[in-house]
């Protein structure tokens, strides 16, 4: 299934860039993109870069606004970096997850701005949220076709986690009874073998050998199994 998540891109400047962004978008199962009075009039550089993604190339919707874009849209995320009073700025991981989640209400965008520029003032106060990607200082931006596979990943990651099967019921777990029975095995053991004789009681030397044992969440199962090692084990060394 497709989701109706959007990428929208506002006034792209550079041929290679859409090209690489369309083959972003197809890695990740999507194709809905508009492009907002482009300034490219060349597209061969463009179908290039765009290596089996022709089809998502040449689908691109224009629009000459980005109220125009986002019209029938239900949340809408501005790729900036600026702090707006009443937005949120989401990592792209959240925005991934979020974008998902809200996806079955309508179609959600994602708003990025051109390759000089961004987005203007009034571009980020049409959007609900903000979101940028956490950068170094020494070269905070990212080009366009890059920033739209990041993007475009995080929603992938974010579906690919949300139609995943649920995982299969837990082993039963080991009650603390269980337990005491293996750590008392675990001392008659090493009692028969020697290597306890000279502890005293409250000794920490059992504690410490058990303790890996305890914090491991031993099943039901695997603490009946050491009991079992432990008794044929203890029974051998007794007989000797």
């Amino acid at each position: 299934m497709v989701l109706p998540v959007r990428f929208v891109l506002m006034r792209p400047r550079n041929a290679e860039n859409l090209g690489a962004a369309a083959r972003a978008l197809k890695n990740c199962g999507l194709s809905d993109w508009v492009w907002v009075t482009p300034e490219v009039e060349d597209l061969g550089p463009a179908r290039r870069l765009a290596v089996h993604a022709e089809d998502v190339l040449d689908a691109a919707r224009r629009a000459d606004t980005l109220e125009a874009a986002v019209a029938d849209c239900v949340w809408v995320v501005g790729t900036s970096s600026r702090k707006v009073e009443g937005k949120r700025r989401l990592p792209p991981r959240a925005v991934g997850e979020e974008l998902v989640a809200r996806a079955p209400q309508g179609t959600v965008a994602l708003v990025f701005g051109d390759e000089r520029s961004g987005l203007t003032n009034a571009e980020v106060e049409r959007c609900h949220d903000l979101s940028a990607v956490p950068t170094a200082p020494e070269q905070p931006s990212i080009n366009l076709a890059q920033a739209v596979l990041l993007y475009a990943y995080e929603v992938r990651v974010a579906t690919l986690a949300a139609s995943a099967p649920p995982p299969g019921p837990l082993p039963a777990a080991a009650t603390d009874a269980e337990l005491a029975q293996v750590e008392s095995a675990l001392d008659t053991m090493l009692g028969a073998g020697g290597f306890l004789v000279d502890e005293q009681p409250g000794r920490t030397a059992l504690r410490d050998l058990f303790a890996p044992l305890r914090r491991s969440r031993l099943t039901r199962k695997e603490a009946r199994l050491w009991l079992a090692a432990l008794h044929t084990v203890r029974k051998k060394l007794t007989r000797d």
